[in-house]
């Protein structure tokens, strides 16, 4: 069982944007949830840049019980940076016994947190829930995500969890690790399995979404497995250069066959029709391996300048705003 000491608080993150129609339930399950537990809790909601009154809520629910916390980002800075905020914040507080990740639209219940504590307690840091079942999504999405998961464990060295979204419990040892990973580019699946530690499993069935629509349609997913593939695998280029070799030898060798049959037995090759056929599967295979350089070279340009990860507007209780955007 992990050290904690008596004052010790679990704190639970919760990133936001246009939330404003599912978030009173969810405070009203998860308070249901948090008063029943053995230890102290506090709950911080990252505000993402929302657009509804979603922000104007949380002030109403942090004056309503001291528990609540909020941080207020500039702009959207997208979920993934918005999480990183959360955590950010909470590695910075005194007092930390462990961390919850959970999103606001109620598809990952609040009340599987007491597994995730029991699971903590027995000496995990990292305890992550996984899907056992997706109520509520369409076949296709189904399918595409089990398909990136799958893909992911084979491309990367680091093992993300497959079926796995962000709901999981972090100990106040994996929140200290995790704060020092500071690139721009952040998926975080892949940085919560890449610190390692002591990990657990949860199993449970994801709702559908109690109210509100979702903000991940089908170009934002793209972008987001392109996000998690080049952040944590370099496959592609290899692929890249292996298609290559392949693409010279066999060119080389039609060649060969052409210079023979023109030489040897004296046979005219019309030219026109392989000709073209040539130059356009090989363009295609040359702009392919371009633009799989071009997303590397595009996230190292980005890292390089070295921006801040985001920037905080506004903040609700005590929370402390304190990014750990320092250059090596």
């Amino acid at each position: 069982m992990p050290e904690q000491h008596r004052t010790d608080a679990l704190w639970v993150v919760v990133p936001m944007y246009n939330e404003v129609e599912v978030l009173p339930e969810f405070q009203a399950r998860l308070t249901r949830v948090l008063d029943a537990l053995d230890l102290p809790a506090r709950v911080l909601y990252v505000d993402d840049g929302s657009r509804d009154a979603s922000w104007a809520l949380a002030q109403a629910l942090a004056q309503r019980d001291p528990r609540v916390h909020g941080l207020k980002l500039s702009r959207n800075f997208g979920k993934e940076t918005a999480l990183t905020a959360g955590l950010d914040a909470v590695a910075c507080a005194e007092n930390v016994a462990a961390c919850v990740v959970i999103d606001a639209d109620l598809q990952d219940p609040p009340e599987v947190i007491p597994e995730l504590i029991a699971r903590w307690r027995e000496g995990a840091d990292m305890v992550y829930a996984t899907r056992r079942r997706r109520l509520g999504e369409s076949g296709i999405k189904r399918l595409t995500a089990a398909l990136f998961y799958r893909l992911m464990r084979r491309l990367s060295a680091t093992a993300v969890p497959q079926d796995t979204g962000d709901f999981r419990l972090l100990s106040a040892r994996a929140l200290r690790a995790l704060a020092g990973l500071r690139e721009r580019q952040r998926f975080m699946k892949g940085l919560f399995a890449w610190i390692g530690y002591p990990q657990a499993q949860v199993l449970y069935d994801r709702a559908p979404r109690a109210a509100g629509t979702s903000k991940w349609n089908y170009g934002r997913l793209w972008r987001f497995a392109v996000e998690g593939i080049t952040s944590f695998s370099t496959m592609p280029l290899r692929l890249a250069t292996w298609v290559g070799v392949l693409t010279s030898v066999l060119a080389f060798a039609y060649g060969a066959w052409i210079v023979l049959k023109v030489f040897v037995w004296g046979i005219s090759v019309p030219g026109y029709a392989s000709l073209i056929v040539a130059i356009l599967f090989l363009g295609g295979m040359q702009l392919l391996a371009l633009g799989i350089i071009g997303e590397y070279v595009g996230r190292t340009y980005l890292e390089v300048k070295q921006r801040p990860l985001y920037l905080i507007e506004d903040s609700l209780g005590t929370v402390a705003p304190q990014p750990v955007d320092t250059a090596p």
